[in-house]
């Protein structure tokens, strides 16, 4: 691993993005630079300054933001400086939108340019989680290279209990180190 990795952290519109904060500080903690990608659901669970406090960094958060460079492209940015694209957590729709080679918002013009590692942590209820569509459009990002950090049972948000609860911080952290190699 080279002194200074860049992780671009995509976060989406799941409860569980506020366990992302505390996976900006783990992930500066090994040493490792982190850029938040935002999509706008994501910002109705937590807001783009929690990322900011803890990163020192600015979040990204819309292909037209009003703080871009204009000479500068940021999602081809942030795709070519990235050395792993970790994107936790996941929504059915991210993933689905990915998987279909939709490139309709700063998070999915970044996975579609970057040559990085990309690493998916899924977080939803479990029938979504479950169903046949999402489990194949995860096939399909996983035949081509993409890894999956997989979900584990637990209590989710709904109430329900099975597959869908965010992986624990510590395993995703040692996904990304490993991937960093």
């Amino acid at each position: 691993m080279s002194k200074k990795s860049r992780v671009i952290l995509g976060v989406t519109g799941s409860i569980a993005a506020y366990r992302a904060a505390d996976l900006t500080r783990g992930l500066i903690d090994k040493g490792l630079r982190v850029s938040v990608v935002m999509t706008k659901s994501a910002e109705r669970f937590i807001t783009p300054l929690t990322f900011s406090s803890l990163s020192g960094e600015r979040v990204y958060r819309s292909m037209f933001d009003k703080q871009s460079d204009p000479s500068q492209m940021d999602h081809i940015e942030l795709a070519k400086s990235a050395d792993v694209l970790l994107i936790a957590p996941a929504t059915a729709d991210t993933i689905a939108r990915i998987a279909g080679g939709f490139a309709d918002d700063l998070l999915a013009c970044v996975a579609m340019g970057t040559r990085a590692p990309i690493l998916i942590v899924p977080a939803m209820n479990t029938n979504m989680y479950q169903n046949p569509i999402v489990q194949s459009n995860i096939q399909k990002l996983k035949d081509i290279g993409v890894k999956f950090i997989d979900p584990k049972k637990g209590k989710l948000a709904c109430g329900d209990y099975g597959d869908g609860h965010i992986a624990d911080e510590q395993t995703i952290i040692e996904a990304v180190l490993d991937v960093l190699k």
